[in-house]
């Protein structure tokens, strides 16, 4: 009898033994910068599942069921906030129940809390089109925005799971060293572009013609979320004939009918940028992501 216990004690010491001291933080990011930023401050700390890919417009996503799923067993949702997720969020975190992960509580973390909001609109009106209230949301084109949000999501990394702080801190520690490096080189990089005037197909880019000094001449969007007609691109064509843009930006996931119908025309370059992690095989990563948008802003001013 007293061995037979001493062999059951052996066993679940041994089965003890097997399992991880901890088990990674599962963490719900709505778009991939921030499954990205998790990933290189939390490490193997954290279980990353992104909502959304690159390719998507992350406006307009379905609650699908799978995604509902997904949010019942998360320990953190990581959205950007300013309303770019208002369309589905607010479904899939009221379907899955899960009590931590409301607006409000520490499972819930805004990205765009963190920093200083762009276009913020001084008058609200659906008329107006797709306007966000509390400011532009794209805020992921500005690198410096992500040192602010590393900071504030490593503090609500520690707060969920104190058991490893001390990870966490290196991981940001690690990654803010590797960013602000990164960020000199892009800096110096890319001063050429200090200036230049562009066209943009949807108000996807404040942020990056903040960092970078380019001139927005305007949206090709009549209305933020509009697709533009025949007529309107006819009247941004004779403005470019008075105040020429050099470039026209787009975004990997947008519609590519209204800035290559006006690019044909005026003869003006179109960049696709990747706009977020995996928007082009270039962008695998954060880093990967701002190497290639200058790479392909400088390469097409030449």
């Amino acid at each position: 009898m007293f061995s037979k216990a001493i062999l059951r004690l052996a066993v679940v010491l041994m089965v003890i033994a097997a399992m991880p001291a901890s088990a990674a933080l599962n963490v719900f990011a709505t778009v991939p910068e921030w499954a990205a930023l998790a990933r290189e401050i939390g490490g193997d700390k954290v279980n990353v599942f992104a909502a959304t890919n690159a390719l998507q417009d992350p406006h307009r996503i379905e609650a699908k069921p799978s995604l509902i799923a997904r949010a019942r067993s998360t320990q953190l949702v990581i959205a950007t906030g300013a309303e770019l997720e208002v369309g589905w969020l607010p479904v899939v975190l009221r379907e899955a129940g899960n009590a931590s992960i409301q607006p409000g509580q520490a499972g819930y973390f805004e990205a765009a809390s963190a920093v200083r909001l762009l276009e913020v609109p001084a008058r609200l009106d659906r008329a107006d089109g797709d306007v966000h209230p509390g400011g532009n949301p794209h805020i992921q084109t500005d690198p410096r925005n992500l040192l602010k949000v590393a900071d504030a999501l490593t503090v609500r990394l520690t707060q969920l799971d104190p058991a490893n702080a001390a990870a966490y801190k290196a991981g940001l520690a690690r990654f803010s060293e590797r960013w602000k490096a990164a960020l000199v080189r892009w800096e110096q990089a890319a001063v050429p572009l200090r200036g230049v005037p562009v066209w943009v197909q949807h108000r996807s880019f404040p942020y990056l013609a903040d960092w970078l000094g380019l001139k927005e001449l305007g949206a090709l969007e009549p209305k933020p979320g509009v697709e533009p007609s025949s007529a309107h691109l006819a009247g941004i064509l004779e403005r470019q004939k008075a105040t020429p843009a050099r470039l026209i930006l787009r975004a990997a996931y947008a519609r590519p009918t209204a800035s290559e119908w006006l690019g044909e025309r005026a003869h003006v370059p179109v960049v696709v940028l990747p706009f977020t992690v995996g928007g082009d095989a270039e962008a695998g990563d954060l880093f990967g992501l701002f190497d290639d948008t200058l790479r392909r802003l400088l390469a097409a001013l030449k």
